[in-house]
C-alpha cells in the first residue's frame, strides 16, 4: 500500500446489521469491500433461488443500497416491495433487477458488479460465494435443520451449523481483498445465520484467520431467540473460534450503554435481552475490548449507531495504516 492510497477495509456480514454499518462507514475516505452471505432462503430471495437457480440476492441488494450514491427516490425504488395478489407479491424490485441481470450476464457477480455501477456505489460488494449455498444446523439433540430461514424457529439449541456444499469457494477477488486489507472487521449480525456462513466458506475462513489486518468483531447489541438465547459476549467469541478452528481476532466493540426499560422489557417477550459483556473470560480468549456508547433506538427497536460505530472504526484503521507506516 502507497502513502497515497485509501486505507482499506473489509466487512463481513449480512441480514439487517451489515447495511446499517455501511451507511456511516460510506462517509469516509476509505476503500469499502463488503462480503455479503448468500446463503438466505427465505422471501423474495428464497423464492428467486429455487426458482432461477441463483444466489439469492437479498441481502447483496441491501448493501448496494446502502453503499450507493443516488438520488432517494432512485434508492426506493431500488429497494420498493411489491403488493400485489400475483406472483409479483413479496418481491422487491431490486431483487428482480439483481435476477434479471444475473439471467443476461450469466454470473451473479457480474450482476453485482454491473449493478453497483447503475447505483454508484462506494466500494465493492462481494458475494462470499458465488453460487447459492444452504446452511444447516446440528442441534444439541443430534437433529439437523436445513435452511437459514428455518433454524431460529427449530425450538432447540444450535450446536453447530454447516454449508452444503461444503467445498464451495470464494471469488479470487474476495480473497485478495481480505490479504490486503487494514483492518476486517466481523458483524454485527446473526452470529449463526448471518456472520458464521461467510467465514464457513473454507478458503474465506483460511484467509481471515491469518489475514495481517486488524480483526475487530462488532458484538450484537441483544441476543436473538434461536440463536443466541443467553449468550453473553464471550459465548459469541467462542462459538465463531468453535466453528473456525482458530482464535483470530484482536478486537471486540461492545455497547456498553443501558437499554431503555420499556425496549427491555419489550425484548423480553421476544426472549432477547442486552448482550453482556463479560470482561474477564474476554480478556482470557486475548481479545481486547472495546467499551462504547453505540446503541440507538429506531423505530423502538435497537440497532448499532451507524455514524458512532463508523467513527471507532475510522479510528481504528488510521491508527493502524499509521503503525505500519511508522513500524
Amino acid at each position: 500500500m502507497t502513502v497515497e492510497a485509501k486505507p482499506r477495509i473489509v466487512i463481513i456480514g449480512g441480514g439487517t446489521g451489515l447495511p446499517v454499518l455501511l451507511r456511516g462507514m460510506k462517509k469516509y475516505d476509505v476503500d469499502i469491500t463488503a462480503i455479503v452471505t448468500v446463503a438466505d432462503d427465505g422471501g423474495s430471495s428464497g423464492r428467486l433461488r429455487d426458482e432461477m437457480q441463483i444466489p439469492p440476492p437479498g441481502d447483496i441488494r441491501n448493501v448496494l443500497a446502502a453503499l450507493s450514491d443516488v438520488e432517494p427516490l432512485i434508492e426506493e425504488m431500488f429497494q420498493h416491495r411489491f403488493k400485489t395478489t400475483n406472483e409479483l407479491s413479496g418481491h422487491s424490485l431490486g431483487n428482480l433487477i439483481l435476477a434479471a441481470m444475473t439471467s443476461i450476464t450469466g454470473n451473479f457477480s457480474h450482476a453485482i458488479q454491473e449493478m453497483s455501477r447503475v447505483l454508484n456505489v462506494r466500494g465493492k460488494v462481494l458475494p462470499a460465494a458465488n453460487r447459492s449455498v444452504v446452511l444447516n444446523a446440528e442441534m444439541e439433540d443430534g437433529t439437523i435443520v436445513s435452511g437459514e430461514s428455518k433454524i431460529p424457529y427449530s425450538g432447540k439449541r444450535i450446536k453447530k451449523v454447516f454449508l452444503d456444499p461444503e467445498d464451495v469457494r470464494p471469488l479470487p477477488e474476495t480473497i485478495h481483498e481480505i490479504q490486503e486489507a487494514d483492518l476486517i472487521v466481523i458483524g454485527p449480525g446473526s452470529l449463526y445465520t448471518s456472520i458464521l456462513p461467510n467465514l464457513l466458506v473454507k478458503k474465506l475462513g483460511r484467509e481471515v484467520c491469518k489475514a495481517k489486518a486488524r480483526k475487530v468483531y462488532i458484538c450484537n447489541l441483544m441476543t436473538q431467540a434461536g440463536e443466541t438465547h443467553n449468550f453473553t459476549a464471550s459465548d459469541h467469541v467462542k462459538a465463531i473460534y468453535a466453528h473456525m478452528g482458530c482464535g483470530f481476532l484482536d478486537t471486540i466493540l461492545v455497547n456498553n450503554e443501558s437499554i431503555p426499560p420499556e425496549v427491555e422489557l419489550r425484548y423480553k417477550e421476544e426472549l432477547a435481552k442486552p448482550v453482556q459483556f463479560d470482561l474477564d473470560r474476554l480478556k482470557e480468549l486475548g481479545v481486547e475490548v472495546l467499551q462504547k456508547e453505540i446503541a440507538t433506538l429506531e423505530n423502538n427497536v435497537i440497532r448499532h449507531d451507524t455514524k458512532k460505530v463508523a467513527e471507532i472504526l475510522y479510528s481504528l484503521i488510521i491508527n493502524e495504516t499509521k503503525n505500519r507506516y511508522n513500524a
